[in-house]
């Protein structure tokens, strides 16, 4: 028996006892069973919601499932040197420099590139402070082309 059963069996046991509505104690009764009506709608109504929202959330796992399947597929070695062909391990790609920042506030290490570097800042990944880059530079090589030579002519 489900709640609206028990509630429906409950109001026909109040309506065999007799008691008169207009009473104090009818208008009591009454209203309690009112309420309960009402609640045990409700709580139907929210059973089925979280039928659905279950349903729902079943079919995101199971494509989440898919998507760290297809993830995981890719390739596994940690060999700098890859040539298995399965990713792009292979660091020849990258034309930049990786540079190691430390973050004055908390101390994390993290590595940025070049570019961040050249962007002038970057929100430390741990802390959220922003970290500032102030790359003048004080090379003295005749074949630089930053443009440090340049102030000095």
């Amino acid at each position: 028996m489900d709640l609206t059963e028990k509630i429906a069996y409950l109001k026909g046991m109040l309506e065999g006892m007799e008691i008169d509505k207009d009473s104090k104690e009818g208008k009591i009764y009454s209203a309690i069973m009112d309420i309960l009506t009402d609640m045990a709608l409700t709580i139907e109504d929210m059973a089925d919601y979280v039928d659905e929202l279950s349903e729902q959330v079943d079919e995101i796992d199971e494509d989440l499932a898919d998507v760290e399947e297809f993830l995981d597929d890719e390739c596994d070695c940690d060999d700098d040197d890859c040539d298995c062909g399965c990713c792009d391990c292979d660091d020849d790609d990258w034309d930049g420099e990786f540079y190691e920042v430390t973050c004055p506030s908390c101390g994390v290490t993290f590595e940025v590139d070049e570019e961040t570097l050249l962007d002038g800042g970057i929100s430390c990944p741990e802390c959220d402070e922003t970290l500032e880059f102030d790359l003048e530079c004080d090379c003295d090589e005749e074949g630089c082309d930053c443009g440090c030579g340049d102030e000095e002519e």
